[in-house]
């Protein structure tokens, strides 16, 4: 764990023992923050260095758009849209960083199939359904990351 969180949750520990010498109440309630506080350090931790990335069809249907909305860079990606038989490479997209793919026509219905790894090796595989339509399976309450190692892809 990084020093400067240790630095916080002693800090905090320390003004917990204080607020428990002037009332019992106020001590517990300090737990519990020294608890919300500790479980979101360790939240923060484990969510580092994921990249995410996010497949939409843009302008008419014409283009695919990828758009890295995760906290790291993503490298060697490789995209896949079935069944119109088209591969790309794409060397690396940085957070928040977006690449269209023009595809010259329109596309109704594709599963587009990503490959892709952040700084320190961990692949990832992503799968969208993609339709011009407006259906999507992109699920609105997924977390836009693996929580606690969480669905991890080999």
């Amino acid at each position: 764990m990084n020093r400067n969180y240790l630095v916080i949750l002693a800090v905090a520990f320390i003004i917990t023992l204080f607020l428990f010498l002037v009332n019992f109440w106020f001590g517990l309630m300090a737990i519990v923050g020294i608890i919300a506080l500790g479980m979101s350090i360790y939240i923060m931790q484990d969510t580092l260095g994921h990249p995410d990335i996010l497949a939409v069809l843009k302008d008419q249907a014409k283009n695919l758009e990828l758009r890295n909305r995760g906290n790291a860079e993503a490298q060697n990606i490789h995209v896949t849209v079935i069944p119109y038989n088209v591969e790309f490479d794409i060397p690396a997209l940085q957070i928040e960083e977006r690449y269209t793919h023009d595809f010259g026509r329109m596309i109704d219905e594709a599963k587009v199939v990503m490959t892709f790894q952040n700084a320190e090796g961990v692949r990832y595989k992503k799968t969208y359904m993609l339709s011009a339509l407006g259906r999507s399976d992109e699920d609105l309450l997924k977390p836009p990351f693996p929580l606690f190692r969480w669905k991890k892809e080999e």
